[in-house]
């Protein structure tokens, strides 16, 4: 039987997440049911190009559509409601990374899918990135030792916060909309939780743009095995920069080193649409046609959200919750990136290092 979804948030990100599940259905996975925005027009741009119907109050769509899960593709903040209301009618849950932006709020959720034995998944979509799938790999097998220190960055271009998302930025920072993504990341290579967080932070270019908010986040973050690693995340980059984001990692250990460079994938374009030389990202975002002439989305981005729905339709056609247990993404690991980003940010208004 396939799987109902419905997609609360139809913005830039909420598209990709339409196109996801418009995939699944195509494979006889899922049926793309609705989507619900505040956004009117939005909301019919997506109900033409997507053949579904629309709502600009989630709650109507959770009141008149017969849904197996919803998909949450709203600002960080909003999360939280959204997802106890719909976990309470018995929806499946699947959220864009931060699951919430409060450890208090992981937890409300986390206890609302427990008790209604509801599927409840986290999109940490850099978890199905290729050469981050090796990585964890040559680490389990031993390939690069004991790993004793590691570094990551994740810097954005100023167009997201103060072009695409003006209006929320303020709600945010480079550690919950970039920061999170790479905590997760270690957290998954390593297999490990953190124990110990500082950070620092600076605010001066959005804030003299009236957008208040940090500029950039610097992160050291120690995991209970010992590995020390730090984490760069910004979104000031100018808006001429090669791609929206530039970012990678390294990785030592007793026996080897491994070096990710996830923004300069080998590609380079130059064309008279855009100024200077881009980067493309085609692990990312990959647009194909099918035998059918139909648009086929391909790379990370989908993958991770195509796998809710398979997982969700391993469970209506009879599977369990705990047969798919590190299997992927769970509110409680969610709850481990919300840890450190929360350690994060009391370390910098207290200036002393957090233990978790």
């Amino acid at each position: 039987m396939k799987v109902k979804i419905g997609v609360v948030g139809a913005g830039i990100f909420g598209k990709g997440v339409l196109q996801a599940f418009k995939q699944s259905e195509y494979e006889g996975i899922a049926q793309l049911v609705a989507v619900a925005d505040v956004n009117k027009n939005m909301v019919k741009q997506q109900e033409k190009d997507f053949k579904i119907r629309g709502y600009t109050n989630y709650k109507e769509m959770l009141k008149k559509e017969e849904l197996d899960a919803i998909a949450i593709v709203t600002p960080d903040h909003l999360h939280r409601e959204i997802a106890l209301n719909a976990a309470k009618q018995g929806k499946h849950l699947f959220i864009e990374k931060p699951l919430d932006v409060t450890v208090e709020g992981c937890n409300e959720i986390i206890q609302a899918a427990s008790e209604n034995n509801l599927l409840l998944q986290v999109d940490f979509h850099k978890r199905f990135d290729p050469p981050h799938k090796m990585l964890k790999h040559k680490i389990e097998i031993g390939k690069l030792g004991e790993i004793q220190y590691g570094y990551m960055w994740m810097e954005d271009s100023i167009d997201i916060p103060s072009e695409w998302w003006p209006n929320w930025a303020s709600k945010s920072s480079p550690v919950w909309f970039l920061g999170v993504h790479c905590y997760d990341v270690f957290r998954f290579i390593l297999q490990c939780d953190a124990k110990r967080v500082s950070a620092t932070g600076q605010k001066k270019k959005l804030v003299s743009m009236g957008i208040d908010t940090f500029d950039s986040v610097q992160t050291k973050v120690e995991f209970e095995n010992g590995v020390i690693v730090n984490f760069d995340n910004s979104w000031i980059l100018p808006k001429g920069f090669a791609a929206f984001t530039n970012q990678g990692l390294k990785v030592v250990g007793t026996e080897g080193i491994c070096e990710i460079d996830s923004q300069n994938r080998g590609i380079e374009e130059c064309t008279s649409e855009k100024k200077g030389i881009k980067t493309p990202n085609a692990y990312f975002d990959l647009k194909e046609q099918d035998l059918f002439n139909r648009i086929i989305y391909k790379g990370y981005k989908f993958d991770s959200i195509q796998n809710f729905a398979s997982n969700l339709f391993f469970i209506k056609n009879g599977g369990k919750i705990r047969e798919l247990k590190g299997k992927y993404a769970s509110g409680e690991d969610g709850r481990e990136a919300t840890k450190i980003a929360e350690a994060a940010n009391k370390s910098i208004k207290y200036n002393k290092i957090i233990n978790l």
